[in-house]
């Protein structure tokens, strides 16, 4: 992984944010609730700290080397026991902490080492991580007669 790091141009001392989400799988009809620890981006931070609705209950600000330590992945102890960390979880934080790089005033909400769990916390539309979307006529946009035409 190291090599992944330099090659990348992280470091293990590189500021990322690391949150706790709520989401779904669909197992055999039923829809199971799993707590997913995911890397969030800069731009997703500061929407979170605008108050939208979110899966995210806990997010913690931590360094790479806290998380990642070579091929292996640390889970933080703010997070619960059963939590499990995303798919493409090592690619993900490097392309997240390439945004907090590229925008350092981004570390600001979250001080390194601190958490926040006051976000405004939602299930109402709820992120089902294993769903088959299938596409049907109906899904076809009806277009004005005179879309092509030049008038």
């Amino acid at each position: 992984m190291s090599n992944r790091l330099t090659e990348s141009g992280i470091s293990q001392e590189d500021y990322c944010v690391f949150g706790l989400a709520t989401c779904f799988i669909r197992d055999e009809g039923e829809i199971k609730e799993i707590k997913v620890i995911e890397p969030i981006p800069s731009a997703a931070l500061e929407a979170l700290f605008k108050e939208i609705p979110t899966s995210y209950e806990l997010a913690v600000a931590k360094t790479i080397g806290q998380i990642i330590l070579g091929e292996t992945l640390q889970k933080p102890s703010e997070f619960p026991m059963d939590s499990q960390f995303c798919d493409d979880f090592i690619d993900r934080t490097l392309a997240a902490t390439r945004t907090y790089k590229s925008k350092p005033s981004a570390q600001e909400y979250i001080k390194l080492g601190a958490s926040k769990s006051d976000f405004n916390y939602s299930l109402e539309r709820k992120r089902v991580l294993n769903s088959v979307h299938k596409v049907s006529d109906d899904d076809n946009v009806k277009q004005h007669p005179n879309t092509h035409k030049i008038l």
